[in-house]
């Protein structure tokens, strides 16, 4: 690892000289970053792809962030990396559509039951009365409460990172570019929204999210901490993001959909 020094003047060698080296310095002084982001999105590898995938479209939005990054703007490098190493993952879950159209059919019903239940019982259903209302095994519950997850985080994350950029552009990434001091202030007017997003959420919610995002905790561990189940987790975590796409997003599914008639 390079010292602070060190990786100013390697910026300095590539961006001024074009040294192809300090290019590969770079790159390696911030491989660790793409390991934290891609398994901070996705919990768990889609069917039909492995880790090594998911960390090889990582490494494309670090070299990109890499090629791209300008070192005069007051912008720090790692979260404008952060930024194009999501949008390279999630671009590429997106283009593989791994969930089949039955298994998008089986998790909307999945959240009809979750409702019906909840106000049937009066309480949240216990992972066995959710199985047995959609008629299938704790395994494959849980494979869906794990799906439905995956879902529902890459599309709030989408949401967080292109925003309304027809390109599919992040907002760090236009930040790069140009010194228009509109783009800061929608930087700033976005963090601002999901805070106030994150305030809207129920405290449960609330929890949830802190832990997951901000604290680093896997769904096993917030729900050792919350003395609730993993798959508790799971439900409380899908309901927030689901709120949170509303607020942020504008085009989220309700949360609490109608019974299906």
């Amino acid at each position: 690892m390079m010292d602070s020094f060190q990786t100013q003047e390697a910026w300095k060698q590539f961006k001024i000289y074009g040294d192809a080296t300090a290019r590969e310095q770079l790159i390696r002084q911030y491989a660790h970053l793409v390991k934290i982001t891609v398994n901070r999105i996705v919990p768990y590898p889609p069917s039909g792809m492995e880790w090594e995938d998911l960390y090889s479209y990582g490494v494309m939005g670090l070299i990109r962030a890499v090629d791209m990054y300008d070192p005069t703007r007051n912008v720090k490098f790692e979260t404008y990396a952060i930024a194009l190493i999501r949008g390279a993952v999630l671009e590429a879950l997106r283009s593989e559509d791994w969930v089949p159209r039955s298994a998008r059919d089986k998790l909307r019903q999945l959240e009809r039951v979750w409702v019906r239940l909840e106000t049937s019982l009066g309480r949240p259903p216990t992972d066995e009365e959710a199985a047995e209302a959609l008629g299938v095994s704790p395994a494959e519950y849980r494979q869906l409460l794990i799906d439905y997850a995956r879902t529902n985080t890459i599309s709030l994350e989408a949401c967080l990172i292109n925003g309304d950029d027809e390109e599919g552009n992040s907002l760090l990434d236009s930040l790069a570019h140009t010194d228009d001091p509109y783009e800061e202030l929608l930087e700033r007017e976005q963090t601002r929204a999901l805070t106030q997003a994150i305030e809207n959420l129920a405290e449960r919610e609330r929890t949830v999210i802190q832990l997951y995002y901000y604290e680093g905790l896997t769904f096993k561990e917030i729900g050792q901490v919350m003395n609730i189940s993993e798959s508790r987790v799971y439900q409380i975590h899908t309901r927030a993001l689901a709120r949170l796409r509303e607020q942020l997003c504008g085009s989220a599914v309700d949360p609490n959909p109608p019974e299906a008639g």
